[in-house]
């Protein structure tokens, strides 16, 4: 089990291996050959980044059991999903402007799968070899972008604005994701507290039908969706995402 962060520091970026309130810093690629450098630094004098760097970020709907049965839905055969483009992407601990034209805006705890190695057309048993680890991760949503055309779902817009994709603040190797729950609190107060073992699609089978016809590569993340208790997010407050063995998420939302 380890927890990898990307960090600034001192005018430079880089990653390593956290343990504890330490960063034991790496060289190399996180995707490939990771080297020790020896060098450490303490946790509260960096700041933190981006865990990984995704050429593209796919988000699931409707894969909770519990979401589905309180809004009357079918279990979907193969994943429902869009994508986040690149300028949504905010790391741990950013504050995230809210523009006016967003409307009413919701926040969305969310396990996100981190994709490790290059691949395509996948079998369930090939796609566990293809996850490199788990990140906590924030789907915000405008809804009134969402539903402003009643021809037309937006699901792109509502969901892509700039910082609407927090994750972070690692990304976990070695865990069991399915033993954990995802806990959203907004200003402290628990709102969402979910079991991941509720997926419709465990992470191998999400990983292998998305696959199928379209290439995967390292750093992309996969967004397993959401589940009850998604709400809406004050001007001013925080909202923190915990995933046990990931940690805790944590954006101020202005």
């Amino acid at each position: 089990m380890a927890r990898w962060l990307r960090y600034r520091h001192a005018g430079t970026e880089g990653f390593g291996r956290l343990e504890g309130e330490t960063v034991h810093v790496h060289a190399g690629d996180l995707f490939g050959e990771a080297r020790p450098t020896g060098q450490t630094l303490p946790l509260p004098e960096v700041t933190p980044d981006l865990p990984c760097r995704p050429a593209k970020l796919i988000a699931l709907w409707n894969n909770f059991r519990a979401m589905a049965e309180k809004q009357g839905l079918s279990h979907p055969e193969t994943p429902l999903f869009f994508i986040k483009p690149q300028n949504s992407y905010a790391a741990h601990g950013e504050t995230i402007a809210m523009p006016p034209v967003a409307g009413r805006v919701i926040y969305e705890g969310e396990l996100g799968i981190v994709i490790g190695k290059r691949g395509r057309d996948l079998s369930p048993e090939a796609a566990a070899g293809h996850i490199f680890g788990y990140t906590c991760l924030n789907d915000v949503t405008s809804l009134d972008i969402l539903r402003a055309d009643p021809s037309f779902l937006q699901w792109t817009r509502s969901k892509g604005l700039d910082g609407f994709a927090p994750f972070g603040p690692v990304v976990a190797t070695g865990i069991e994701p399915l033993e954990a729950s995802v806990v959203v609190r907004v200003d402290g107060r628990e709102r969402q507290n979910y079991p991941l073992s509720d997926m419709l699609m465990p992470p191998n089978e999400i990983v292998a039908m998305i696959s199928q016809g379209l290439t995967l590569e390292p750093g992309d993340v996969i967004a397993c969706g959401t589940s009850v208790g998604a709400g809406t997010i004050p001007r001013g407050a925080t909202v923190e995402v915990e995933i046990a063995g990931i940690g805790v998420l944590s954006n101020r939302f202005v």
